[in-house]
This record gives structure tokens, sequence and C-alpha cells, in this order.
């Protein structure tokens, strides 16, 4: 069973998140820490995408990689900014081909070098044009984003929840950006259910390892650093000597712990960890849960 929508259909999914690498180096830690979260058998993996299709080669030969390499499923982001309908298609043809059976189809960042008023081009023009494309295709179970807080180009969030609650009409589930209050992940889910959509949508967790990194991702994403995190975050920088430290690792460890901990024992259909390519935080976290996913 390798497709997400049958696995939530039967059970609490985990998962995890990693980048295409960009160096020989960088593929030696991948394969490392693909190898070490192995042991906790997760259910898929998802390879990301780079704005306007930076990293399509990179994300496709991951993809592949995994598919034929390793015993877990892939699921393989794409984005519409910037692609024409030909370019969508023959990806897919790729992925089918090796077995890839999940897709994950995104609006996707806009190109950094995109003017300001400029729309960029290709086929289409939101991330529910890319969900329609693949779901006429018929290969694939397909995933669509879900923001806690409302996606940062949102006008309101009540705008932002009719246009998940449309996408996941012809989506299979969603996967949330990652959050740190967990009350806006049930709103989320009761303002979904409010407009009728009770398809899964799967909480992303990140472990905070590096203060600054977290902290420059959750400003692109719109992501709220609760004020008594933050603190605690300067703490642990500061009496460790820096944002990686030791005490800033193990008060992110310990805090997506309780995270999820919290969303399992409240229903949440499973967990996507943000790895960010490195395995000690997501297997710290794995090994303390106390409510089973993946079973």
């Amino acid at each position: 069973m390798a497709r997400i929508r049958d696995l939530l259909a039967v059970q609490r999914t985990v998962s995890f998140e990693f980048f295409p690498p960009k160096s020989i180096e960088a593929a030696v830690q991948l394969s490392n820490t693909m190898t070490e979260l192995a042991h906790h058998r997760p259910d898929f993996v998802s390879i990301t995408y780079g704005a306007g299709g930076s990293d399509r080669e990179r994300t496709v030969d991951t993809v592949v990689a995994i598919e034929r390499e390793r015993a877990t499923a892939a699921m393989a982001h794409l984005t519409c900014v910037g692609h024409r309908v030909e370019e969508i298609d023959a990806l897919l043809d790729i992925y089918a081909e090796v077995g890839v059976e999940n897709i994950l189809a995104l609006g996707g960042d806009l190109p950094a070098d995109l003017k300001l008023g400029e729309v960029p081009t290709g086929d289409f023009r939101y991330a529910s044009d890319l969900v329609d494309h693949v779901r006429a295709d018929g290969r694939f179970s397909i995933g669509v984003a879900a923001h806690p807080e409302g996606h940062p180009r949102s006008e309101s969030i009540q705008a932002d929840r009719e246009r998940l609650a449309q996408k996941l009409e012809h989506a299979d589930f969603a996967i949330t950006q990652f959050f740190f209050n967990n009350n806006d992940y049930w709103q989320m889910v009761a303002d979904l259910t409010e407009l009728g959509c009770d398809t899964p949508v799967i909480p992303g967790v990140i472990p905070l390892t590096n203060a600054n990194q977290v902290a420059r991702f959750a400003a692109m994403a719109g992501a709220t650093i609760p004020g008594e995190l933050a603190t605690k975050i300067d703490a642990a920088a500061a009496a460790g000597g820096g944002p990686a430290s030791p005490p800033v690792v193990q008060l992110g460890i310990q805090t997506a712990l309780k995270q999820s901990q919290e969303l399992l024992a409240g229903g949440a259909p499973g967990l996507h960890f943000y790895t960010l390519n490195r395995a000690r935080a997501t297997m710290a976290i794995l090994r303390e849960l106390a409510v089973p996913i993946g079973i």
C-alpha cells in the first residue's frame, strides 16, 4: 500500500520531508539521514521543489533514487509557478514509470528574480489548477499544502480556508506548513469542517535545531513563533553560546515532542516532520512519543 490516501484510510501516518542535495557531501548527508530514519518505518517521504522549478532535476533524481533503492514510498513536490503543461506531463510520466504514486501539488514560491508587479509565466496560475490537472491524469494520490495561520499571500483567514476547502474537494489529503501553536491547527480543522470538508490534514512539525534558520523559515512561511517560546530560545542560545548550540537543540526536541504528543492525542491523522536533512532531533522525538503512529 503506497498511496497516501489509502494509508490514511486505515492508520495514522509518519512521514519525513527532505530537500534535494546540491553537492556530493550533501548527498551523503541525506543518504545517512534517510538510513537512520528508516528504522522508524516512515509511511512516505517527500522531496521539495525549488522556486519556479529551480531544483527540478535534483528533485527528480532524488525522488527516482528513493523509489528505486529504498523501501519507502516517495512523494514528489510539484509547483505550478512557471511551468507549462507539457513540462508537468513529462515529470508525471517519469514518476509513474518508476512507481511513484503520490504528488504534492503546490502553488510554489515565486522566483527570486521576479520583478514587482510581474506575473510568473506558465500554464497554471493557482495550485488548484495543478491539482485538477494531476487528478485528470489519474495515476496519483494528490496532496496539497495547508497553512494553519493562513497563507502569507491570502487576504484573510476566511478566504484562505475557502480556497483550501475548494482544493481539498479534488485532493486526497493536505500537509500543513509547520506551526508552533496547536490551537492554530485545530482551528483550521474546525473551519474546514464548518465548510463541509473532512479530507485529512496532516500536521507538519519542525524540530527547532537552529534558531536563526527556523526564524528565517517562519518569516517566509508566515508562521508565528510564540513569545514564550522565543524567550526560551533566546535564553537557550545565550546559555549555549549560539543559535544551534546543544541547549537550543534540546529545547527544540522537547518543544516538538510535546507538540506531537498533543496533536496525536487530539486525533491528528499523523505527523509530517520537516527534518532539514538531519536525523538526530526527529529520531529523539519518535523514540519518546507516547502515542503510537504508523499502525
